[in-house]
Protein backbone atom coordinates (compact mmCIF):
# COMPACT_ATOMS: atom_id res chain seq x y z
CA UNK A 1 0.00 0.00 0.00
CA UNK A 2 1.45 3.35 -1.06
CA UNK A 3 0.26 6.13 1.22
CA UNK A 4 0.12 9.65 -0.12
CA UNK A 5 -1.35 13.10 0.35
CA UNK A 6 -2.91 14.89 -2.58
CA UNK A 7 -3.85 18.54 -2.89
CA UNK A 8 -4.08 21.32 -5.49
CA UNK A 9 -2.52 24.78 -5.56
CA UNK A 10 -4.63 27.81 -6.46
CA UNK A 11 -3.10 27.85 -9.96
CA UNK A 12 -4.30 24.30 -10.63
CA UNK A 13 -1.06 22.41 -10.04
CA UNK A 14 -1.83 18.96 -8.61
CA UNK A 15 0.59 17.94 -5.84
CA UNK A 16 1.09 14.43 -4.47
CA UNK A 17 3.38 13.73 -1.50
CA UNK A 18 4.62 10.24 -0.62
CA UNK A 19 6.84 10.15 2.46
CA UNK A 20 9.48 7.40 2.72
CA UNK A 21 12.08 7.59 5.53
CA UNK A 22 13.89 4.44 4.39
CA UNK A 23 16.04 6.47 2.00
CA UNK A 24 18.17 9.61 2.32
CA UNK A 25 16.99 10.69 -1.12
CA UNK A 26 13.98 12.44 -2.58
CA UNK A 27 12.51 12.11 -6.07
CA UNK A 28 10.78 15.05 -7.71
CA UNK A 29 8.59 14.17 -10.66
CA UNK A 30 6.61 16.49 -12.92
CA UNK A 31 4.22 15.05 -15.47
CA UNK A 32 2.78 17.31 -18.16
CA UNK A 33 -0.42 16.04 -19.75
CA UNK A 34 0.82 16.43 -23.30
CA UNK A 35 2.16 13.87 -25.75
CA UNK A 36 2.39 13.39 -29.47
CA UNK A 37 -1.38 12.84 -29.69
CA UNK A 38 -1.82 16.54 -28.85
CA UNK A 39 0.18 17.74 -31.85
CA UNK A 40 -0.94 19.37 -35.08
CA UNK A 41 -0.79 16.65 -37.80
CA UNK A 42 1.24 19.11 -39.89
CA UNK A 43 3.64 19.91 -37.02
CA UNK A 44 4.47 16.59 -35.38
CA UNK A 45 7.34 15.78 -33.04
CA UNK A 46 6.80 18.88 -30.89
CA UNK A 47 6.26 17.03 -27.60
CA UNK A 48 9.54 15.20 -28.11
CA UNK A 49 11.26 18.43 -29.14
CA UNK A 50 10.10 20.00 -25.87
CA UNK A 51 11.61 17.17 -23.87
CA UNK A 52 14.94 18.46 -25.23
CA UNK A 53 14.12 22.17 -25.00
CA UNK A 54 13.27 21.84 -21.30
CA UNK A 55 16.96 21.12 -20.61
CA UNK A 56 18.22 24.01 -22.75
CA UNK A 57 17.93 26.75 -20.15
CA UNK A 58 15.22 28.89 -18.56
CA UNK A 59 14.78 32.42 -17.23
CA UNK A 60 17.20 32.09 -14.29
CA UNK A 61 19.01 28.85 -15.16
CA UNK A 62 21.51 28.68 -17.99
CA UNK A 63 22.47 25.03 -17.40
CA UNK A 64 19.91 22.75 -15.76
CA UNK A 65 22.20 19.71 -15.62
CA UNK A 66 25.17 21.55 -14.11
CA UNK A 67 23.18 22.84 -11.15
CA UNK A 68 21.51 19.46 -10.69
CA UNK A 69 24.85 17.64 -10.63
CA UNK A 70 26.40 20.19 -8.26
CA UNK A 71 23.56 19.42 -5.86
CA UNK A 72 24.39 15.71 -6.02
CA UNK A 73 21.36 14.96 -8.17
CA UNK A 74 20.52 13.18 -11.37
CA UNK A 75 17.64 13.67 -13.78
CA UNK A 76 16.02 12.39 -16.93
CA UNK A 77 12.82 12.58 -18.95
CA UNK A 78 10.66 10.65 -21.38
CA UNK A 79 7.88 11.44 -23.82
CA UNK A 80 5.25 9.18 -25.34
CA UNK A 81 2.01 9.58 -27.20
CA UNK A 82 0.08 10.58 -24.06
CA UNK A 83 2.41 12.49 -21.73
CA UNK A 84 5.77 14.10 -21.06
CA UNK A 85 7.53 13.26 -17.79
CA UNK A 86 10.54 14.81 -16.03
CA UNK A 87 12.13 13.35 -12.90
CA UNK A 88 14.96 14.31 -10.56
CA UNK A 89 16.54 12.41 -7.69
CA UNK A 90 18.89 13.92 -5.14
CA UNK A 91 19.81 14.07 -1.43
CA UNK A 92 16.75 15.18 0.48
CA UNK A 93 18.66 18.18 1.91
CA UNK A 94 18.74 19.62 -1.62
CA UNK A 95 15.02 19.24 -2.35
CA UNK A 96 14.62 22.99 -2.79
CA UNK A 97 17.17 23.02 -5.61
CA UNK A 98 15.06 20.58 -7.63
CA UNK A 99 11.88 22.56 -6.93
CA UNK A 100 13.57 25.80 -8.03
CA UNK A 101 14.88 24.22 -11.25
CA UNK A 102 11.56 22.67 -12.18
CA UNK A 103 9.56 25.79 -11.37
CA UNK A 104 11.89 28.01 -13.38
CA UNK A 105 11.47 26.03 -16.57
CA UNK A 106 7.73 25.76 -16.01
CA UNK A 107 7.60 29.54 -15.57
CA UNK A 108 9.63 30.49 -18.64
CA UNK A 109 11.91 28.54 -20.95
CA UNK A 110 14.77 30.06 -22.88
CA UNK A 111 12.97 30.76 -26.14
CA UNK A 112 16.05 32.01 -27.96
CA UNK A 113 16.54 31.20 -31.62
CA UNK A 114 19.98 29.81 -30.76
CA UNK A 115 18.60 27.30 -28.27
CA UNK A 116 15.81 26.27 -30.62
CA UNK A 117 18.24 25.72 -33.50
CA UNK A 118 20.52 23.60 -31.33
CA UNK A 119 17.72 21.34 -30.10
CA UNK A 120 16.18 21.04 -33.57
CA UNK A 121 19.48 19.69 -34.87
CA UNK A 122 19.70 17.22 -31.99
CA UNK A 123 16.17 15.93 -32.57
CA UNK A 124 16.58 15.67 -36.35
CA UNK A 125 19.81 13.71 -35.90
CA UNK A 126 18.05 11.40 -33.46
CA UNK A 127 15.28 10.88 -36.03
CA UNK A 128 17.85 9.96 -38.69
CA UNK A 129 19.81 7.70 -36.37
CA UNK A 130 16.90 5.76 -34.86
CA UNK A 131 14.38 5.74 -37.70
CA UNK A 132 16.05 6.28 -41.06
CA UNK A 133 19.50 4.70 -40.66
CA UNK A 134 18.68 1.80 -38.35
CA UNK A 135 17.37 -1.58 -39.56
CA UNK A 136 13.59 -1.76 -38.99
CA UNK A 137 13.78 1.80 -37.61
CA UNK A 138 10.82 3.10 -39.60
CA UNK A 139 8.54 0.24 -38.56
CA UNK A 140 6.41 2.33 -36.19
CA UNK A 141 5.88 5.02 -38.78
CA UNK A 142 4.25 2.42 -41.00
CA UNK A 143 2.49 0.37 -38.31
CA UNK A 144 1.00 3.48 -36.68
CA UNK A 145 -0.39 4.85 -39.92
CA UNK A 146 -1.68 1.42 -40.94
CA UNK A 147 -3.56 0.78 -37.69
CA UNK A 148 -4.86 4.29 -36.96
CA UNK A 149 -6.70 6.32 -39.59
CA UNK A 150 -8.22 9.15 -37.53
CA UNK A 151 -6.68 9.07 -34.04
CA UNK A 152 -3.33 10.90 -33.67
CA UNK A 153 -1.68 7.67 -32.57
CA UNK A 154 -1.20 7.38 -36.34
CA UNK A 155 2.29 8.87 -35.99
CA UNK A 156 5.07 7.90 -33.53
CA UNK A 157 6.30 10.17 -30.76
CA UNK A 158 9.36 11.28 -32.69
CA UNK A 159 7.10 12.70 -35.41
CA UNK A 160 6.08 11.90 -38.97
CA UNK A 161 9.03 13.42 -40.84
CA UNK A 162 12.15 15.42 -39.87
CA UNK A 163 10.89 18.40 -41.86
CA UNK A 164 8.20 19.11 -39.26
CA UNK A 165 10.95 19.81 -36.72
CA UNK A 166 13.26 21.49 -39.22
CA UNK A 167 10.49 23.98 -40.05
CA UNK A 168 9.54 24.71 -36.42
CA UNK A 169 9.59 28.43 -35.67
CA UNK A 170 9.79 30.30 -32.38
CA UNK A 171 6.14 31.27 -32.62
CA UNK A 172 5.15 27.59 -32.98
CA UNK A 173 7.27 26.64 -29.98
CA UNK A 174 5.93 29.43 -27.76
CA UNK A 175 2.34 28.58 -28.63
CA UNK A 176 2.85 24.89 -27.83
CA UNK A 177 4.52 25.75 -24.52
CA UNK A 178 1.80 28.19 -23.46
CA UNK A 179 -0.93 25.66 -24.24
CA UNK A 180 0.46 22.69 -22.34
CA UNK A 181 3.34 23.46 -19.96
CA UNK A 182 1.23 25.17 -17.33
CA UNK A 183 0.48 24.39 -13.67
CA UNK A 184 -3.11 23.44 -14.46
CA UNK A 185 -1.85 20.82 -16.93
CA UNK A 186 0.83 19.37 -14.66
CA UNK A 187 1.20 16.95 -11.75
CA UNK A 188 4.02 17.36 -9.21
CA UNK A 189 5.00 14.37 -7.08
CA UNK A 190 7.51 14.12 -4.24
CA UNK A 191 8.59 10.66 -3.13
CA UNK A 192 11.21 9.96 -0.48
CA UNK A 193 12.56 11.62 2.63
CA UNK A 194 11.23 15.10 3.41
CA UNK A 195 9.39 17.01 6.08
CA UNK A 196 5.81 17.36 4.85
CA UNK A 197 5.11 20.86 6.16
CA UNK A 198 8.49 22.12 4.96
CA UNK A 199 7.94 20.56 1.53
CA UNK A 200 4.53 22.21 1.22
CA UNK A 201 6.02 25.62 2.04
CA UNK A 202 8.74 25.18 -0.56
CA UNK A 203 6.31 23.96 -3.21
CA UNK A 204 4.10 26.98 -2.63
CA UNK A 205 7.14 29.27 -2.66
CA UNK A 206 8.39 28.08 -6.04
CA UNK A 207 5.21 27.06 -7.86
CA UNK A 208 2.40 28.99 -6.22
CA UNK A 209 3.01 32.26 -8.07
CA UNK A 210 3.22 30.74 -11.56
CA UNK A 211 0.16 31.82 -13.59
CA UNK A 212 -2.31 28.99 -14.12
CA UNK A 213 -2.59 29.57 -17.85
CA UNK A 214 -5.64 28.84 -19.91
CA UNK A 215 -7.10 25.36 -19.81
CA UNK A 216 -6.47 23.94 -23.26
CA UNK A 217 -8.73 21.00 -24.01
CA UNK A 218 -7.92 18.91 -27.06
CA UNK A 219 -10.67 17.13 -28.91
CA UNK A 220 -8.80 13.98 -29.84
CA UNK A 221 -10.74 12.12 -32.54
CA UNK A 222 -11.98 8.63 -31.79
CA UNK A 223 -10.72 5.81 -33.98
CA UNK A 224 -13.44 3.98 -35.90
CA UNK A 225 -13.82 0.23 -35.47
CA UNK A 226 -11.62 -1.64 -37.95
CA UNK A 227 -13.65 -4.02 -40.09
CA UNK A 228 -11.13 -5.30 -42.63
CA UNK A 229 -7.68 -6.81 -42.69
CA UNK A 230 -4.91 -4.37 -43.60
CA UNK A 231 -1.60 -5.43 -45.14
CA UNK A 232 1.55 -3.57 -46.11
CA UNK A 233 4.80 -4.91 -47.55
CA UNK A 234 8.11 -3.11 -47.09
CA UNK A 235 11.38 -4.00 -48.76
CA UNK A 236 14.49 -2.77 -47.00
CA UNK A 237 18.20 -3.41 -46.56
CA UNK A 238 17.78 -5.44 -43.37
CA UNK A 239 19.61 -8.56 -42.17
CA UNK A 240 16.51 -10.79 -42.10
CA UNK A 241 12.81 -10.86 -42.87
CA UNK A 242 10.39 -9.73 -40.17
CA UNK A 243 6.64 -9.79 -39.66
CA UNK A 244 4.46 -7.55 -37.51
CA UNK A 245 0.83 -8.21 -36.59
CA UNK A 246 -1.33 -5.73 -34.66
CA UNK A 247 -4.85 -5.83 -33.22
CA UNK A 248 -6.90 -3.01 -31.71
CA UNK A 249 -7.60 -3.39 -27.99
CA UNK A 250 -9.08 -1.35 -25.14
CA UNK A 251 -7.82 1.82 -23.44
CA UNK A 252 -5.66 1.83 -20.30
CA UNK A 253 -8.59 2.46 -17.92
CA UNK A 254 -10.75 -0.37 -19.28
CA UNK A 255 -11.44 -3.34 -17.02
CA UNK A 256 -10.10 -5.73 -19.69
CA UNK A 257 -6.68 -4.07 -19.89
CA UNK A 258 -5.12 -6.41 -17.32
CA UNK A 259 -6.39 -9.44 -19.23
CA UNK A 260 -4.67 -8.28 -22.42
CA UNK A 261 -1.49 -7.74 -20.43
CA UNK A 262 -1.68 -11.29 -19.10
CA UNK A 263 -2.34 -12.70 -22.58
CA UNK A 264 0.82 -11.02 -23.87
CA UNK A 265 2.83 -12.67 -21.09
CA UNK A 266 1.24 -16.07 -21.72
CA UNK A 267 2.53 -15.79 -25.26
CA UNK A 268 5.96 -14.29 -24.67
CA UNK A 269 6.69 -13.73 -21.00
CA UNK A 270 10.00 -15.52 -20.65
CA UNK A 271 11.40 -18.95 -21.47
CA UNK A 272 8.34 -20.87 -20.35
CA UNK A 273 6.01 -18.83 -22.57
CA UNK A 274 4.17 -20.37 -25.50
CA UNK A 275 6.01 -18.43 -28.20
CA UNK A 276 9.37 -19.40 -26.75
CA UNK A 277 8.52 -23.06 -26.27
CA UNK A 278 6.53 -23.66 -29.44
CA UNK A 279 7.91 -21.18 -31.98
CA UNK A 280 11.51 -20.56 -30.98
CA UNK A 281 12.45 -23.93 -29.50
CA UNK A 282 9.83 -25.81 -31.47
CA UNK A 283 10.86 -24.69 -34.97
CA UNK A 284 13.83 -23.52 -37.04
CA UNK A 285 12.03 -20.45 -38.42
CA UNK A 286 12.43 -17.65 -35.91
CA UNK A 287 15.27 -15.77 -34.26
CA UNK A 288 12.78 -13.94 -32.06
CA UNK A 289 9.03 -13.79 -31.48
CA UNK A 290 7.34 -11.51 -28.96
CA UNK A 291 3.96 -10.13 -28.02
CA UNK A 292 3.14 -6.96 -26.09
CA UNK A 293 0.52 -4.26 -25.62
CA UNK A 294 1.16 -0.57 -26.25
CA UNK A 295 -0.52 0.47 -22.99
CA UNK A 296 -1.74 3.81 -24.29
CA UNK A 297 -4.32 5.86 -22.41
CA UNK A 298 -6.68 5.81 -25.41
CA UNK A 299 -7.47 2.45 -27.08
CA UNK A 300 -4.20 0.78 -27.98
CA UNK A 301 -2.72 -2.18 -29.80
CA UNK A 302 -1.78 -5.80 -29.15
CA UNK A 303 1.34 -6.40 -31.22
CA UNK A 304 3.17 -9.54 -32.31
CA UNK A 305 6.70 -9.15 -33.67
CA UNK A 306 8.65 -11.91 -35.40
CA UNK A 307 12.18 -11.96 -36.80
CA UNK A 308 13.11 -14.85 -39.06
CA UNK A 309 16.21 -16.93 -39.51
CA UNK A 310 17.85 -16.77 -42.92
CA UNK A 311 15.74 -18.18 -45.78
CA UNK A 312 12.93 -19.18 -43.42
CA UNK A 313 9.43 -19.49 -44.85
CA UNK A 314 7.65 -16.33 -43.75
CA UNK A 315 4.14 -17.60 -44.45
CA UNK A 316 4.78 -20.79 -42.52
CA UNK A 317 5.84 -18.71 -39.55
CA UNK A 318 2.69 -16.59 -39.79
CA UNK A 319 0.59 -19.74 -39.77
CA UNK A 320 2.32 -20.90 -36.59
CA UNK A 321 1.71 -17.54 -34.91
CA UNK A 322 -2.00 -17.74 -35.73
CA UNK A 323 -2.13 -21.28 -34.36
CA UNK A 324 -0.99 -19.96 -30.98
CA UNK A 325 -3.53 -17.12 -31.09
CA UNK A 326 -6.30 -19.54 -32.05
CA UNK A 327 -5.39 -21.85 -29.16
CA UNK A 328 -6.29 -19.03 -26.80
CA UNK A 329 -9.76 -18.89 -28.35
CA UNK A 330 -10.47 -22.58 -27.87
CA UNK A 331 -8.47 -23.95 -24.96
CA UNK A 332 -8.81 -22.88 -21.36
CA UNK A 333 -5.51 -21.69 -19.93
CA UNK A 334 -4.54 -24.06 -17.15
CA UNK A 335 -4.91 -22.68 -13.63
CA UNK A 336 -1.23 -23.30 -12.90
CA UNK A 337 -0.07 -21.45 -16.03
CA UNK A 338 -2.36 -18.52 -15.35
CA UNK A 339 -1.34 -18.25 -11.70
CA UNK A 340 2.32 -18.34 -12.63
CA UNK A 341 1.83 -15.36 -14.95
CA UNK A 342 -0.11 -13.46 -12.28
CA UNK A 343 2.59 -14.12 -9.69
CA UNK A 344 5.26 -12.85 -12.04
CA UNK A 345 3.35 -9.66 -12.81
CA UNK A 346 2.50 -8.94 -9.19
CA UNK A 347 6.13 -9.55 -8.26
CA UNK A 348 7.22 -6.99 -10.87
CA UNK A 349 4.75 -4.47 -9.44
CA UNK A 350 6.10 -5.00 -5.92
CA UNK A 351 9.73 -4.63 -7.01
CA UNK A 352 8.91 -1.44 -8.93
CA UNK A 353 7.53 0.08 -5.73
CA UNK A 354 10.91 -0.24 -4.01
CA UNK A 355 12.26 2.66 -6.07
CA UNK A 356 11.16 6.15 -5.02
CA UNK A 357 11.54 7.30 -8.63
CA UNK A 358 9.21 4.58 -9.90
CA UNK A 359 6.70 5.38 -7.20
CA UNK A 360 6.81 9.07 -8.09
CA UNK A 361 6.32 8.35 -11.79
CA UNK A 362 3.49 5.90 -11.14
CA UNK A 363 1.67 8.21 -8.74
CA UNK A 364 1.73 10.94 -11.37
CA UNK A 365 0.59 8.53 -14.06
CA UNK A 366 -2.39 7.19 -12.12
CA UNK A 367 -3.38 10.72 -11.18
CA UNK A 368 -3.41 11.51 -14.89
CA UNK A 369 -5.68 8.50 -15.44
CA UNK A 370 -8.15 10.17 -13.13
CA UNK A 371 -7.69 8.30 -9.86
CA UNK A 372 -4.32 8.18 -8.15
CA UNK A 373 -5.52 5.42 -5.81
CA UNK A 374 -5.49 3.04 -8.76
CA UNK A 375 -1.82 2.57 -7.92
CA UNK A 376 -2.96 0.51 -4.93
CA UNK A 377 -5.37 -1.63 -6.98
CA UNK A 378 -2.90 -3.07 -9.49
CA UNK A 379 -2.61 -6.49 -7.85
CA UNK A 380 -6.38 -6.78 -7.61
CA UNK A 381 -6.72 -5.99 -11.33
CA UNK A 382 -4.53 -8.95 -12.26
CA UNK A 383 -5.83 -11.34 -9.63
CA UNK A 384 -9.38 -10.93 -10.95
CA UNK A 385 -8.51 -12.14 -14.46
CA UNK A 386 -9.97 -15.56 -15.29
CA UNK A 387 -9.37 -18.10 -18.04
CA UNK A 388 -12.89 -17.31 -19.29
CA UNK A 389 -11.85 -13.67 -19.71
CA UNK A 390 -8.90 -14.79 -21.84
CA UNK A 391 -11.07 -16.92 -24.12
CA UNK A 392 -13.61 -14.11 -24.47
CA UNK A 393 -11.06 -11.48 -25.44
CA UNK A 394 -9.07 -13.80 -27.69
CA UNK A 395 -12.21 -14.55 -29.72
CA UNK A 396 -13.14 -10.88 -29.78
CA UNK A 397 -9.69 -9.57 -30.70
CA UNK A 398 -7.64 -12.08 -32.69
CA UNK A 399 -9.69 -11.99 -35.87
CA UNK A 400 -8.57 -11.02 -39.35
CA UNK A 401 -10.99 -8.11 -39.65
CA UNK A 402 -9.27 -6.51 -36.63
CA UNK A 403 -5.74 -7.20 -37.84
CA UNK A 404 -3.05 -5.11 -39.51
CA UNK A 405 0.09 -6.81 -40.75
CA UNK A 406 3.42 -5.61 -42.09
CA UNK A 407 5.81 -7.80 -44.01
CA UNK A 408 9.26 -6.27 -43.47
CA UNK A 409 11.35 -8.10 -46.05
CA UNK A 410 14.93 -8.13 -47.22
CA UNK A 411 15.46 -6.11 -50.35
CA UNK A 412 16.73 -8.06 -53.37
CA UNK A 413 16.46 -8.05 -57.13
CA UNK A 414 13.50 -10.38 -56.87
CA UNK A 415 11.62 -8.12 -54.47
CA UNK A 416 12.34 -4.65 -55.86
CA UNK A 417 9.30 -2.37 -55.77
CA UNK A 418 8.50 -1.02 -59.18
Amino acid sequence: MIEYERYTLNNGLTVILHHDDSTPLVAVNILYKVGSKNENPEKTGFAHLFEHLMFGGSKNVSSFDTIMQNAGGDNNAFTNSDLTNFYDIMPSDNLETALWLESDRMMQLDFSQKNLDIQKKVVVEEFKETCLNKPYGDLWHHLSSLTYKTHPYQWPTIGKIPKHIEDAELSDVKSFFNNYYTPSNAILVLSGKFDTNDAKRKIDKWFGSIPAGETFLDKVPTEDVQNEKRTEKLFRNVPSDAYYLAFHIVDRKHKDFATYDIISDILSGGRSSRFYQNLLKGSALFSNVSAYITGTIDPGLFVVEARYLNDADVDQGISMIWQELDRLKLEKVADQELQKIKNSMISSICFSEVSIVHKAINLAYYEMLGNVDLINNQEEEYNQVTSEDIIRLANQTFVESNSSEIYYLKKSEATEIT
